[in-house]
């Protein structure tokens, strides 16, 4: 399974300007030190794995920033399919060599 999720504190005032990356980079060190095969973009964090050691690494990663605010929030979204591996890096692999094709096939 991939799962995307994004985890931020909120009521804190510890940044002027609001910037949350401090908390974010705890729950970020959680997730590459957990070995699962991962990526970080501006907005979410994916991980891949099996549920258990996915959900886990996110509770403790959740848990990570739970110093930087009185609240937490979370957002999640999974990609299920059971027997699948390296599917991080497949899925881009397969968009990309798509939008490839259908550039050729554009220009005929």
């Amino acid at each position: 399974m991939i799962v995307a999720f994004s985890v931020a504190p909120s009521g804190t005032g510890s940044n002027p300007d609001g910037s949350v990356h401090d908390a974010v980079a705890e729950a970020v060190r959680v997730v590459r030190d957990s070995g699962l095969p991962n990526r970080t973009s501006s907005m979410f964090t994916e991980i891949e794995g099996e549920w258990d050691e996915v959900f886990d690494v996110v509770k403790r990663a959740t848990e990570a920033v739970a110093p930087f605010g009185s609240r937490i929030s979370l957002v999640i979204k999974a990609d299920i399919r059971p027997g699948r591996e390296g599917e991080l890096d497949g899925k881009i692999q397969r968009l990309e060599q798509a939008i490839k094709d259908s550039e050729g096939s554009a220009s005929s």
